[in-house]
């Protein structure tokens, strides 16, 4: 009897834990739906000061799904902004004379640099109102501190870190395990830069890999450093001479080679806040958030123009087929491109690209579906952090593209990898596999043998003949001959400023200036903003994607800034077909 009461108690514990859980998610679900349709208008007083904390990735365009907002481990939900809200909210606080300026509170910053430029550009353009900027960290990283640099004054815990030793690319090379493990990476691939599928064949970079990375993160340190060096009044050769002594490593030595203003608590930099904005109220009360003043509402004057600019978000690893969240698929953003073709409201497109490829099938529909757009309308390109092999296929038939200095893009060229696990199979897990076929290449493309010479010579002619699609393509975009594509290409990675060199990109530029252009080329002189992917509905979206969702997010939470090796592993297991991808690491800090 005691047994039966045990057992019993032990069942009803756990329906009562699982009816926990449940509710949890339920309390999370409807927390997400509430945040995500209860858009009641912000009140703020005079004397406002708005808050930047950019402590989280930003992507060029949040989700519509107020799904994708919840954290699945802690049961919340919060609200993530994309670059194209934080750009208007800085526009609007530019205008609103109840915000007197801007307290950056940063930290480290996961976004990609090309985010950052162009939050900084948006940032120096609001202090042509005469507000002011004020910045504020317990530690600086090199990103940080770039975004920082703009300020009118520049703060740091007096026990706060800082970092200043220059840029530092590394790849991770996964052959020696693959080794232990029996699986040989079958490699196809046209370019010697084309160093995506590196560390799957070899144990370190090669001098080609080598010679592209330096060239790339030295372009993109220069630029830094000319910008901070106008900010803050150091020479370039100051700053290089310090970073390469690490002389500036913490809250004193920041100090004094002249980095930060001064080295403060949080509490007296409120104080600081209060008195420049000459506001009587509480912190709480006169410094805003960014998601509070994304509701608030200013007068401005109608725009009942009929013209209008669609500004396509296209971010994202491309792979093929329909709608998957956070990728970019081609059949899917191919129906986008064809709605905005077909609108005749429509009279200029600005395609926001984001993405270091991936298939190259679906690349080559999206890339169909602009080039018909242009013909119609004009055609801007505006990249972001990447637009490189399969994002740069897309973007080259624009009638005129736009890079951030540091955008890494070009990784002209293709590959496929086939996997070979016999040796797994066979020496470390004793299994075997045997088949028959109606013919006798029945079995092509099986991971669990080695390629024949005669398939290895048909996936290699594959390989051969869409990277001469491509760089042909690229000649026909750009104006440019195939050889002279070729001697760029070769799956070489350039930054946005090389790119203008060699004529894959025409100017430095962020997102309003494309869609300036874009205006420009239409003659448009009124017109309103329409962003594409439309808003859907959120609880279709979110039963459609629960368990991938679910799924994901958990494991990005988990794992925390060791999410970027489980994306590279998925990513390689993903990998189907001729690629156009760029599998690049680098890491700004």
């Amino acid at each position: 009897m005691k047994q039966f009461f045990k057992y019993t108690l032990a069942s009803l514990l756990g329906s009562i834990l699982t009816f926990a859980i449940l509710i949890g998610i339920l309390i999370a679900i409807i927390s997400a739906f509430v945040a995500g349709f209860s858009e009641q208008e912000a009140i703020i007083d005079d004397n406002s000061v708005l808050k930047l904390r950019l402590a989280t990735d930003i992507p060029d365009k949040a989700s519509d799904n107020p799904f994708s907002n919840i954290d699945f481990i802690s049961m919340t939900s919060t609200k993530t902004m994309g670059l194209n809200n934080i750009l208007k909210n800085i526009e609007k606080a530019k205008k609103d004379d109840k915000i007197k300026g801007i307290f950056l509170d940063v930290g480290s910053i996961p976004s990609g640099l090309g985010t950052v430029e162009e939050i900084r550009n948006k940032l120096i353009d609001f202090k042509e109102s005469g507000k002011f900027i004020i910045a504020y960290s317990s530690g600086y990283t090199q990103k940080s501190y770039y975004l920082a640099s703009v300020a009118d004054k520049i703060y740091l815990n007096p026990e706060g870190s800082f970092d200043w030793k220059g840029l530092y690319s590394q790849v991770i090379f996964f052959k020696g395990a693959l080794d232990k493990l029996g699986i040989e990476a079958q490699i196809f691939r046209h370019g010697q830069f084309k160093s995506a599928v590196e560390p799957f064949f070899t144990d370190k970079m090669s001098e080609a890999s080598k010679l592209q990375t330096i060239t790339l993160i030295q372009s993109i340190w220069d630029d830094m450093c000319t910008k901070i060096s106008k900010s803050r009044n150091i020479e370039i050769e100051k700053l290089n001479l310090i970073a390469d002594s690490l002389w500036a490593y913490d809250a004193k030595t920041a100090k004094e080679y002249k980095f930060v203003d001064g080295l403060v608590y949080y509490d007296e930099v409120l104080a600081e806040l209060k008195t420049m904005s000459k506001s009587e109220e509480d912190p709480e009360d006169f410094i805003v958030s960014l998601g509070d003043y994304a509701s608030v509402k200013i007068k401005t004057k109608a725009n009942n123009s009929k013209d209008k600019i669609a500004v396509i978000f296209a971010e994202g690893e491309i792979i093929d087929g329909g709608k998957s969240e956070g990728s970019l698929a081609g059949d899917w953003m191919a129906e986008i491109i064809r709605e905005v073709r077909e609108d005749e409201d429509i009279k200029a497109v600005v395609l926001r690209v984001n993405s270091p490829g991936g298939s190259g099938l679906a690349s080559d529909i999206m890339w169909r579906e602009i080039t018909l757009t242009k013909e119609k309308k004009p055609v801007v390109v505006s990249m972001g952090n990447l637009a490189a092999s399969g994002g740069y296929y897309i973007a080259c038939p624009a009638n005129y593209i736009f890079a951030l200095p540091s955008t890494l893009t070009g990784s002209i060229g293709v590959f496929g990898m086939l996997p070979n696990v016999e040796k797994l199979m066979t020496e470390k897990l004793g299994i075997t596999v045997d088949g028959v076929g109606t013919n006798a290449q029945s079995d092509f493309g099986q991971i669990t043998r080695k390629t024949t010479t005669s398939e290895a010579n048909l996936i290699q002619n594959q390989v051969e003949e869409f990277y001469d699609t491509f760089i042909q393509k690229v000649a026909d975009g750009r104006g440019l001959t195939k050889a002279e594509v070729d001697s760029i290409g070769q799956g070489r990675v350039w930054s946005g400023l090389n790119a203008i060199e060699i004529g894959l990109v025409d100017e430095i530029g962020g997102l309003n200036d494309a869609v300036a252009k874009a205006a420009s080329l239409a003659n448009l002189s009124e017109y309103r903003l329409i962003e594409y992917p439309q808003k859907e509905d959120a609880f279709e979206t979110f039963i459609k994607d629960y368990n991938k969702n679910v799924t994901e997010k958990v494991i990005k939470e988990t794992l925390n800034k060791n999410y970027k090796f489980w994306q590279i592993i998925k990513n390689a297991q993903n990998m189907s077909g001729i690629q156009a991808r760029m599998e690049y690491e680098l890491e700004i800090n």
